[in-house]
């Protein structure tokens, strides 16, 4: 690889993009629930135009969020939602066509190259694609931002040493790239991402290229480093798997406009854009095909079984409690399937429940069944078993 090309790769170190007119000054509306005193990073009034032969295309508009220090950030979207154009806009290696990115209540737009370049310097970016030179060995890979940097030799293998030590890749500091397996090849990314200390970590669908066990193995690293290091983390990912097992909050992106945002308890357990929902339909319980093949509106037979859809979305201390349950409906109750799960010490989840020989019908059934779940649905009658 010539070192042109080794220098373009790595271009955002130590090169800035030509200046902007700085925007101007905006009131940033604060995101529901973010005091203005923990936001490290803000996005207020953001829109981004690309121009093409075609005409432009809007990629972003009216973007306004609040991301606070500390915290694991997601963005989610389904493809062309704007998720990378808006992570990019952070170290700005994009350029918003209007509105502001705000980095600890300044805002970057208007900075200079020199400025720029330290910005970049305090924002790591791990990519899905790993980015590693194959030419160069582990240890030359992470140090490599730091050469560019001019970081003196002795500071750079103590650095090396130091973030390998952190992703668990010591005893392979002189291996190659071909060398390693996809999770190890992604940790290197991480360790290179963190030589310069950021203070802000971007992850560009970083799991998207692994197994599941190993995007286990690498979203419990990256908890661990925002522990430890206390790093603000702001990942894309069009994987809701990723966004709860790892996220404190998360932003849902649709057609480039912000839809939804939230604590992720409850952006999973009462998702309000159909966006939303359909990045979820994945991770939801559907009714077996065999019930509903027989599904009907009202009973046919007195033996007939009533079904209820009970879900658990988090926003009430309310758990299943099946005991309570079949006290309640009274008849016979029996559990089709169920799942419930714990998120953010909340219980989220939902059961499918058969009511069989109760003289109450379905409203009065759902109405009792509400006292104990945050939210009840009759589907419909099916024969008896």
């Amino acid at each position: 690889m010539s070192m042109n090309s080794l220098t373009s790769d790595f271009r955002y170190f130590d090169e800035a993009p030509p200046e902007r007119d700085a925007p101007a000054p905006s009131a940033a509306r604060a995101s529901a629930g973010v005091e203005p005193q923990s936001v490290h990073l803000r996005f207020s009034g953001l829109g981004k135009r690309y121009e093409g032969a075609q005409g432009a295309v809007q990629a972003l508009r009216g973007i306004d969020l609040a991301v606070r220090r500390g915290e694991i950030f997601g963005i989610i979207g389904r493809s062309g939602a704007g998720k990378s154009s808006l992570l990019r806009t952070i170290n700005r290696l994009e350029q918003p066509s209007e509105g502001q990115v705000l980095i600890d209540g300044e805002d970057i737009g208007s900075y200079d190259s020199e400025r720029l370049v330290a910005l970049r310097r305090r924002i790591g970016m791990i990519f899905q694609h790993f980015n590693l030179l194959s030419a160069k060995t582990v240890g030359e890979n992470v140090e490599l931002p730091l050469r560019v940097a001019g970081v003196p030799r002795e500071r750079r293998q103590r650095k090396v040493e130091e973030v390998l030590r952190l992703v668990g890749l010591e005893s392979k500091r002189d291996a190659y790239p071909a060398q390693l397996s996809g999770g190890q090849k992604q940790r290197v990314g991480i360790a290179r991402a963190l030589v310069h200390d950021p203070q802000i970590l971007l992850c560009d669908e970083a799991t998207s290229a692994l197994d599941p066990e190993t995007t286990q193995s690498i979203l419990a690293l990256l908890r661990e480093i925002n522990r430890r290091l206390r790093l603000t983390i702001v990942l894309i990912t069009h994987e809701m798997e990723v966004i709860r097992e790892i996220c404190d909050r998360v932003a849902v992106l649709e057609h480039g406009e912000l839809v939804e945002q939230g604590p992720i308890w409850q952006v999973f357990g009462a998702p309000r854009h159909p966006a939303t929902r359909t990045l979820l339909a994945p991770l939801q319980q559907k009714l077996p095909e065999d019930l509903l093949g027989q599904l009907q509106n009202g009973r046919r037979q007195p033996n007939d079984r009533l079904l209820l859809e009970l879900r658990y979305t988090g926003a009430s201390d309310r758990e299943p409690d099946l005991a309570g349950l079949g006290a309640h409906l009274g008849g016979r109750v029996t559990l089709l399937q169920g799942g419930v799960e714990r998120i953010q010490g909340r219980t989220l989840g939902q059961l499918l429940l058969a009511v069989a020989d109760t003289p109450l019908a379905a409203e009065a059934l759902r109405r009792q069944a509400l006292e104990l779940a945050d939210s009840v649905e009759v589907l419909g009658y099916v024969a008896a078993a």
